[in-house]
């Protein structure tokens, strides 16, 4: 199956009320107005294999929305959205990771959650603590990372299950330069094999070296598609 995101009309709704008990339908419906908010709004995107595509906008426009809509983590509350291949996200420095257990504990359970089967995630924990650089603090527990190397842990757990689409969201900010070019480099040997990376971040030099392609995002709605420099030029004049 070749990669592939489509998104038609999609819209994320956020009801930040959900309590039942309202005394009448004419409360209901003004309850519903004061707490309802949408996430994401008429959104049409699609990625092909092959493609990095770069989310830029301001904190709340909805990228991290449309990365978990796209990781399956929150549904379509409107419209559509279709993602063929696995998916493998990180989609914060915690990554899922639990404080109280141990580096190699976490990589064992969530590369379960990753896809990989009890004795695939227990054999490769030991691979996944060098991939991530942290020798003997492999063995601490994650609650005495640095935001550094819960990132390094968090991806390399993302990439265990050798995902077709890789989702991440800010992930740059939290790393030290030898380890972007890790990424940077792991990011772009997939969309070699066909894959798709789709990132969000703030750091527009390091997604421009993994992405050809910007989405910008406003408000929950895409204001402008296209190639990476156009975009960003656009975004950073106001667009």
């Amino acid at each position: 199956m070749t990669p592939r995101i489509a998104a038609t009309g999609l819209g994320v709704r956020f009801d930040f009320d959900r309590q039942q008990r309202v005394v009448s339908p004419t409360l209901r419906r003004l309850r519903r107005r004061g707490t309802t908010t949408w996430g994401l709004r008429d959104v049409d995107l699609n990625v092909q294999g092959g493609e990095g595509v770069a989310l830029i906008g301001p904190s709340g426009s909805g990228k991290t929305s449309l990365l978990r809509a796209i990781a399956g983590i929150l549904p379509a509350d409107a419209g559509t959205l279709a993602v063929d291949g696995r998916v493998g996200s990180m989609l914060a420095v915690e990554g899922g990771l639990f404080g109280a257990l141990t580096g190699r504990e976490n990589a064992r359970s969530l590369g379960v959650l990753a896809g990989l089967g009890t004795d695939a995630a227990r054999s490769i924990a030991g691979e996944l603590g060098e991939r991530a650089r942290l020798g003997a603090a492999f063995d601490r527990p994650v609650a005495t990372y640095s935001e550094g190397m819960r990132a390094r842990l968090g991806f390399a757990i993302a990439e265990s299950a050798r995902p077709e689409v890789l989702v991440l969201d800010e992930i740059f900010e939290a790393l030290d330069h030898e380890y972007r070019r890790v990424v940077e480099e792991h990011a772009r040997a997939l969309r070699a094999e066909g894959g798709i990376v789709v990132v969000a971040g703030h750091d527009h030099e390091a997604l421009g070296r993994i992405c050809e392609r910007a989405v910008a995002l406003h408000a929950g709605r895409i204001v402008a598609d296209g190639p990476f420099a156009e975009i960003v030029e656009a975004y950073r004049g106001g667009v």
